[in-house]
């Protein structure tokens, strides 16, 4: 992808989901969306995963994905972006949480930037824990490093015990071509 010379670009990584409705329509509408933001430029997306709830089990199993993008915004002005694509695709918000929900969007890293605010924690305080996070940040880039911990997110998807609970199957292409439509 080609990007504006002009602009100071910071690259940031995402992780998206969905386990209401059509999970893969849900998904390509929210990429639609990121991509069509002013300033937000996507730059690679990972292969599509089914995978098991976290935290509240009792729901539908999810389909995730990770999002590089490049992107003028500030790591607030992001948030902002990400919650009213929440917030469009789930205007009742979820109804608790860790619950089901249409889309979610997480900013899982903002280039090498470490923050800690009321309202917005970088690098996504929970995503070592998460394969539906680590994997699909894998197909992008294995060897990104985590800023606090020092470790790729490679080295943190290994050391992952894969079992149900963490289980991460990749869908097959045809079941995800309306992505790209």
């Amino acid at each position: 992808m080609n990007f504006p010379d002009s602009l100071s670009l910071t690259p940031a990584f995402l992780s998206i989901g969905a386990n209401v409705g059509n999970k893969i329509a849900n998904i390509a509408l929210a990429i639609r969306r990121l991509g069509a933001t002013e300033g937000i430029f996507i730059e690679a997306l990972s292969k599509f995963y089914k995978t098991a709830p976290q935290n509240y089990t009792d729901q539908n199993w999810f389909v995730n994905a990770a999002i590089k993008i490049q992107t003028t915004c500030s790591p607030k002005q992001l948030l902002d972006v990400l919650q009213t694509i929440e917030k469009e695709q789930n205007p009742n918000g979820k109804p608790f949480r860790f619950g089901p929900r249409k889309i979610d969007l997480d900013i899982v890293f903002y280039g090498q930037s470490v923050i800690n605010t009321a309202t917005l924690v970088i690098p996504h305080p929970r995503m070592h824990e998460r394969a539906f996070v680590l994997k699909p940040l894998c197909d992008i880039d294995r060897n990104l490093v985590h800023p606090v911990n020092g470790l790729t997110v490679g080295e943190l998807f290994e050391q992952i015990k894969i079992d149900d609970s963490q289980a991460v199957i990749a869908l097959a292409k045809e079941e995800t071509r309306e992505i790209f439509y």
